[in-house]
């Protein structure tokens, strides 16, 4: 298949009017082939997957210039996310030959359930695989292994603080540290306590919740990445943007994560405060969002409209605004956020965003961390497993033809 072959398939799938707000009578409906996008990303991922021998090394970026995923080990933080865009693979194409390559590459992660806790993202490594492979499956070995992970994870919780500590690394630096990422991973939490764990999971992930609302959540709408608090006290000391231009700049991925993170820790408690600041966050991602609906790795780069784009963060918030839109009772709201997410997936299926044959990945154009010149403007690993659950989740909503009724 040519990179030809893929341009002109994306160009007749594929086209967006010019959106800029929600306000507009005028608006144009945005066209997105939803089911053949997701046959081409199916298509590359198999063939992808098939080129692959090792099931513990896992596809994570590529160098500028060349063709195939770079790799990382077990216990790097992306390892779940390529397995689970195998899961999201089978789940859309039912192939059984990509299932057999998801339960390849989830197998090796369960280590990460029953070892110590070195950061956070246990739920990233064991719930975008071993959660998505027991969602599809039922198999019962999976939810061992999810509930130990739970377990595992829950051993970072400060009760002094009332959040998990996010990187254990960092304590020298940050004291007791909590990132916005960290929300993302309170999904494993309150799943395991309505599947068989304790109920104190729940209690512990609804405090994390709080935690970061009252301190990582700024007062301009904003986050931060990082909040540093005393151990002994739980006293708030500061707040960091450690993958973001400065600390009070609004880095673009960080937004994301809370925008979905608050309507999932919604989802999971009812709780209005967490509705209304995921609400929060889209509103002023959105106000600050470019034209094209893709955003600058970080907001207030002074190098823009020359600074890099984060194709990464445009997935997670068309992810997340999905989620919302079924959420909020307000219907202009539903329709707005189902809209704008919409409009950001078409935008990542276009030419401009979307690989085609230009490489292994899904998709082009993500910044991972831009102050240490790490992973700028290339295709990274969870762009595309985002990428793949924004777009299950847009078709299974499209389905529904009813954005009031649908839960994840």
């Amino acid at each position: 298949m040519k990179i030809k072959f893929y341009k002109i398939i994306l160009g007749l799938l594929i086209s967006t009017s010019v959106l800029v707000g929600c306000t507009s009578a005028k608006k144009e409906p945005i066209k997105l082939d939803v089911e053949h996008v997701l046959d081409l990303s199916v298509l590359k991922t198999r063939k992808t997957v098939a080129g692959l021998s090792s099931a513990v090394d896992f596809p994570r970026s590529i160098e500028k210039g060349n063709k195939n995923w770079d790799f990382v080990g077990v216990k790097d933080w992306c390892s779940g996310f390529w397995p689970g865009v195998l899961w999201y693979a089978y789940e859309f194409s039912g192939d059984e030959s990509i299932k057999k390559q998801a339960e390849r590459f989830t197998a090796p992660i369960k280590e990460i359930a029953y070892t110590s806790a070195e950061n956070h993202d246990i739920g990233f490594m064991v719930y975008c695989s071993f959660g998505n492979g027991y969602r599809l499956t039922g198999n019962e070995e999976y939810k061992k292994v999810l509930l130990s992970a739970a377990d595992t994870l829950a051993t970072l919780y400060n009760p002094n603080v009332g959040s998990l500590l996010s990187w254990p690394i960092y304590k020298d630096k940050y004291m007791h540290n909590t990132i916005i990422d960290n929300m993302m991973n309170l999904e494993l939490l309150f799943w395991a306590s309505k599947n068989g764990g304790s109920k104190k999971l729940y209690e512990i992930a609804e405090s994390h919740a709080e935690v970061t609302m009252n301190n990582i959540v700024r007062k301009d709408s904003a986050v931060y990445h990082l909040a540093s608090f005393n151990d002994k006290t739980g006293e708030f000391i500061k707040g960091y943007t450690h993958q973001g231009y400065a600390n009070e700049s609004m880095w673009a991925r960080g937004q994301t994560w809370g925008i979905y993170g608050f309507a999932m820790a919604y989802r999971e408690t009812g709780r209005k405060d967490f509705l209304n600041t995921s609400i929060k966050l889209t509103e002023h991602y959105l106000d600050r969002l470019p034209k094209d609906g893709i955003p600058f790795w970080d907001f207030d780069d002074p190098r823009i409209p020359n600074a890099p784009k984060d194709a990464s963060a445009a997935a997670v918030a068309a992810r997340g605004m999905l989620e919302l839109s079924c959420l909020v009772q307000d219907k202009e709201l539903k329709q707005k956020y189902f809209k704008e997410a919409k409009r950001f997936l078409a935008k990542l299926s276009s030419e401009e965003y979307y690989s085609g044959e230009t490489n292994q990945a899904l998709l082009l154009h993500s910044t991972g961390h831009h102050p240490k010149n790490s992973e700028i403007d290339t295709p990274i690993i969870y762009a595309d497993y985002y990428y793949m659950e924004a777009m299950l989740k847009l078709r299974q909503i499209e389905n529904k033809q009813d954005l009031g009724l649908l839960k994840k």
